[in-house]
């Protein structure tokens, strides 16, 4: 007996209605990139090695999928080398390329190598897999899609101001409710160089975000446990107390960092931003949130992360502006912002919500029955002027019994049947089925378009 397939752990098929909703999400997503004037490109799903390693630190580059040399990969190897079982060293002679780990080193290494093809600002989108040899578990996969976009070759703050407006837009056109939390990695290092405590950021964000469930004399607590002085806690109480509009917010912070020059300008940057996006109108609401601290070894300005409100789930959108993107392959000084749509969450959200619009997940609209060769032959027209109206229909390849096609029709959710039998022919018409209400009309080509259309 042939044993059963399967796939890799980690890895999911997906079948028709699936790939309906997942297309639905990548379509609105990508018609929205490009009424910015965002561009699309394409990077190869494997890069070489000397690409990968080394940007995700010792952790990312554990996680990092190598592929196989060509041929004999074992020609170079000594046997003393294999009993070695020295993994670094066996992958570093073994394997010259590896599965691209997320889009923005692949991003870096395109500008770099077409540098001198690119218009700067360059605006830029990708919605494509990445891979990561992580351990799966629910919610979390080795194979998955990112679906970012970055400006870089620009320091303007509009553009930050731009993404926050698509990503308003891609949530309202989902009909998804959600918060957009923006924050300024610069504020979070003037909090550090005012309290005299640069190396305990994240502890001091991840204590903040407990306030409301665990209290400020618990939050305080926690500070002395992580290392903090009286002084230093002191200090923080108008920080961890923020609260009132995100104005209200700004002239307190401002009020703690008069000392930092680098906290001023990260609130001065937060400003700009936000009041520049109330003369736009968002459809959501955004909303400074001290304790937003991602990628601290990555991103140097403006820092987001989107919340959906009705739907309890981690982040659906993250991003912020980085200085160095290409410095990494020796092109220094080329700052830039982006963003990154979480597709796999959005579709747990959209699901959960049932928010997918019939026309988004539907696949024909309208089955032709096949009674014989003679019906087939006059139906092939009728079909081909259906489709050239943009009805997306099908007939049934064989002249089978009548009860298995409409069970067909019904398995597929299929709302319209079209039944040509010899009264029809002679009449020029045909009868259409609405198979929800079982109603049945005899129509001619053009009512038969405008009834399904």
């Amino acid at each position: 007996m042939a044993q059963k397939p399967n796939i890799p752990k980690g890895t999911r098929d997906f079948g028709p209605v699936e790939m309906a909703k997942r297309n639905y999400i990548f379509n609105t997503i990508r018609e929205v990139y490009a009424l910015y004037g965002f561009q699309q490109i394409e990077t190869p799903a494997m890069e070489t090695l000397g690409t990968l390693m080394g940007k995700y630190g010792e952790e990312g580059d554990k996680l990092l999928f190598k592929v196989l040399n060509s041929g004999d990969f074992l020609s170079k190897t000594t046997d003393d080398e294999l009993l070695e079982r020295n993994v670094l060293h066996l992958a570093a002679q073994l394997c010259e390329k590896g599965l691209r780990y997320d889009l923005t080193v692949p991003f870096a290494r395109f500008v770099v190598m077409h540098r001198d093809e690119l218009q700067l600002p360059f605006k830029r989108y990708q919605i494509q897999p990445v891979w990561r040899a992580d351990r799966p578990q629910k919610g979390r996969y080795r194979e998955f899609y990112q679906c970012d976009a970055d400006v870089v070759g620009s320091d303007s703050l509009l553009n930050e101001v731009e993404l926050m407006q698509i990503v308003d837009e891609v949530f309202a056109r989902f009909g998804i409710r959600i918060q957009i939390k923006i924050n300024n990695r610069k504020i979070l290092s003037g909090i550090a160089e005012v309290i005299g405590a640069a190396d305990k950021i994240v502890d001091i964000t991840v204590a903040i975000d407990k306030l409301d469930k665990i209290g400020i004399d618990n939050v305080n607590a926690e500070l002395r446990e992580d290392g903090l002085t009286e002084e230093q806690i002191q200090k923080l109480q108008p920080i961890i107390m923020l609260s009132g509009t995100n104005d209200e917010k700004l002239a307190t912070i401002a009020d703690v960092l008069k000392d930092s020059e680098t906290g001023l300008k990260g609130i001065e940057e937060l400003r700009f931003i936000l009041n520049t996006l109330k003369t736009v109108g968002l459809k959501n609401e955004i909303q400074l949130d001290l304790t937003l601290a991602r990628g601290l070894n990555y991103y140097t300005g403006a820092i987001f992360e989107v919340k959906a409100l009705d739907v309890q789930i981690g982040s659906i959108t993250g991003g912020g502006r980085y200085d160095n993107l290409t410095g990494i392959f020796g092109m220094p000084g080329l700052s830039g912002v982006g963003i990154s749509f979480g597709a796999d969450r959005i579709y747990d959200v959209l699901n959960q919500l049932d928010l997918y619009p019939k026309d988004s997940v539907g696949a024909t609209q309208l089955l032709f029955i096949n009674f014989g060769e003679q019906e087939t032959a006059y139906c092939l027209p009728i079909l081909n002027n259906v489709r050239a109206s943009g009805i997306r229909s099908e007939i049934y390849p064989d002249a089978t019994k009548m009860k298995k096609q409409m069970s067909y029709a019904n398995a597929k959710q299929i709302p319209f049947v079209v039944l040509a039998g010899e009264s029809e022919m002679q009449q020029g018409k045909v009868t259409l089925k609405n198979m929800e209400t079982g109603e049945q009309k005899l129509v001619t080509t053009e009512e038969l378009i405008k009834e399904v259309l």
